[in-house]
């Protein structure tokens, strides 16, 4: 009782705890009528009054309410077939209605919807695209090294050495305009059609301190202003089909284009005109190229394209195949196979400032044919925690005159390389490791020294690096002929990485380095590398010197870089780098100055600018 009287003081009333009692009575209790028997029909009663609350819950369940009517069906009809139009309805350009509501487009905003950078249509089309993209790079950069003493003349009178001043600095500036007009909705599928032209506009200047560097005659001084217009990009790419609901697709691609033959650009890694097929399949686990190129001329000091020369009798084929998460998941593994047929016999070419390219100063001084085949495994990606990138390449060819014997050799050489790093917070580590073999006997037939077609590689700090940044001269070796080549890794002892020939008589290099990325804030990162480089083999550079005893120990190549992107963004990258060979004793034996200098430097700043 005193449960109830609480229960009762709490619902607030007697009798509504009684109506409660009664309506659960009655559905305990009543008895569901027969259920082949239809309720009477409804008698209208207009002057009922209206049913109370109480009422309405004691009627027994399963009775209708006697002046409920049946509830309407608010079902809407199906329109007949003929009440749609047979033709389309033209709609509003959607690209634009943002306009609707104030947004306006400014052409200088490329962080907006924007016509020029291909955001919206071209006006009066749906599905035409025009791209245009700016680019500033301007590189200043102090210099030293060896330098030789001009034979007929010097800056210093009555001096008696062989080296000459070795302060050397380079300005260069490159204006890159890219346009596109592309067919296609591309944010989700491949462009059915692209037309892209990518001219280059360089101006350049050099100073020495010695004569007969810049230019062949000494009477042209020791600075040279040049300028020059290069054909980078000039291709149509045509979307052939696609084989499957994910887009997956064939695209032919024909003219001057870029291209790499792996994910580094160890061995080719350039744009030159060609034709190209490409594609994937399996939601683009597999990707695939089928390419072959013939390579334009080269303008010396630029760099860049030169189109109103005559195209080299040089000519690269390259097959690949791309295959993510294998072997391991995070994995890309490529197989490739290049071939490069050179078929320059009894052809010359001199550079822009005078000097002799093809054939290379150096050995017989003849012009050659050569075959080399290259077939390379390349990885990029991550083990778990441990980023790698890795490649490896056999060489396998002929070449008809040896500069040291005039006769028929066999090619047989081998490249690795491998950068394992890994992420630690804000800081990654890396280590680097090279080998590119050399030639041990110059004087038999069969030539082992490494060489690629056109190399940019990306490792052991790129270009930030003494070694790979800078290309020094091979004095008494040969005329105008390089150790090495300017962005380039391997000592192949060509005239020109652009313009010269492979030459696969060379002393190769061993590499092994460290390096760090800092992030110290989001907008600055800074590089430091620390790589130690031998000689693989020395009996080519002691057979072109007719010296003897030439050590393998190149020397310590140390560099640091900050790299600093104001706004977290890539349209303005600025990068200042250093970078210190202290030389070796092989070094020393071959560039052995009076004034005992042993170190040279290299100091870079380089500002991109991007629209």
């Amino acid at each position: 009782m005193v449960a109830l009287s609480n229960l009762i003081a709490h619902r607030g009333s007697a009798k509504a705890l009684l109506t409660t009692l009664l309506l659960a009575a009655t559905f305990l209790t009543a008895t569901p009528a027969p259920a082949q028997q239809a309720p009477a029909p409804a008698q209208a009663q207009p002057d009922q009054p209206p049913e109370s609350f109480e009422d309405y819950w004691r009627r027994r369940p399963g009775q209708a309410r006697e002046d409920m009517a049946p509830p309407a069906d608010n079902r809407v009809p199906i329109p007949d077939p003929s009440s749609f139009p047979t033709d389309e309805i033209p709609l509003p350009d959607r690209w634009r209605l943002i306009e609707a509501v104030g947004v306006k487009e400014r052409w200088w905003d490329p962080y907006h919807q924007n016509t020029l950078k291909g955001d919206r249509p071209i006006f009066g089309t749906q599905d035409w695209f025009f791209a245009l993209s700016l680019i500033s790079d301007t590189v200043v950069e102090p210099r030293s090294f060896p330098i030789p003493v001009g034979n007929q003349t010097t800056t210093r009178p009555g001096a008696n050495d062989l080296f000459g001043d070795p302060d050397s600095w380079v300005f260069n500036q490159n204006l890159v305009v890219s346009l596109a007009a592309i067919k296609g909705q591309t944010a989700f599928k491949p462009p059915d059609l692209e037309f892209r032209l990518t001219p280059v506009f360089n101006f350049n200047y050099a100073k020495v301190k010695e004569k007969r560097i810049l230019f062949v005659e000494p009477a042209k001084g020791t600075s040279r202003r040049d300028g020059f217009i290069g054909l980078q990009e000039g291709f149509i790419d045509y979307h052939i089909r696609n084989v499957s609901d994910r887009y997956d697709f064939d695209s032919l691609r024909v003219g001057i284009q870029p291209f790499s033959t792996d994910f580094r650009g160890f061995l080719f890694q350039d744009n030159q005109l060609g034709v190209r097929l490409f594609g994937n399949r399996d939601n683009n686990r597999w990707q695939y190229n089928l390419a072959a190129f013939w390579r334009l001329e080269k303008e010396t000091n630029s760099g860049l394209n030169d189109v109103t020369q005559r195209v080299r009798d040089d000519y690269v084929f390259a097959a690949n195949l791309y295959r993510q998460d294998f072997p391991v998941l995070g994995l890309t593994s490529q197989g490739t196979v290049v071939y490069n047929m050179n078929r320059e016999k009894g052809e010359t070419q001199v550079d822009t400032n005078g000097f002799p390219v093809r054939p290379a100063l150096i050995g017989n001084l003849r012009t050659r044919d050569y075959d080399a085949v290259y077939v390379g495994y390349n990885a990029d990606g991550h083990f778990n925690k441990v980023n790698l990138t890795a490649s490896a390449y056999l060489l396998l060819g002929r070449n008809e005159d040896n500069i040291f014997t005039d006769k028929d050799s066999q090619v047989r050489a081998f490249f690795a390389a491998v950068e394992p790093s890994m992420d630690f917070d804000w800081t990654r580590i890396r280590l680097s490791g090279v080998f590119a073999s050399g030639d041990k006997d110059p004087y038999d037939n069969t030539e082992t020294g490494f060489d690629a077609i056109f190399e940019n590689p990306l490792i052991a700090g790129a270009d930030t690096s003494y070694w790979i940044r800078q290309g020094i001269p091979l004095i008494g070796g040969g005329r105008a002929v390089s150790l090495n080549g300017r962005n380039g890794l391997l000592p192949s002892l060509r005239s020109s990485k652009e313009e010269g020939q492979s030459n696969f008589t060379n002393p190769g290099l061993i590499l092994a380095g460290a390096g760090a990325d800092l992030d110290l804030t989001p907008e600055l990162r800074l590089s430091l590398n620390a790589n130690h480089l031998w000689f693989h083999h020395t009996d080519s550079l002691e057979a072109l010197r007719m010296q003897g005893a030439i050590g393998r120990d190149i020397g310590w190549d140390l560099s640091a870089a900050a790299i600093y992107r104001p706004g977290f963004i890539q349209n303005f990258v600025f990068r200042l780098s250093g970078a210190a060979l202290f030389a070796g004793d092989g070094f020393k034996d071959i560039y052995a100055a009076q004034d005992g200098r042993d170190t040279y430097y290299s100091v870079l700043f380089n500002a991109v600018l991007t629209y």
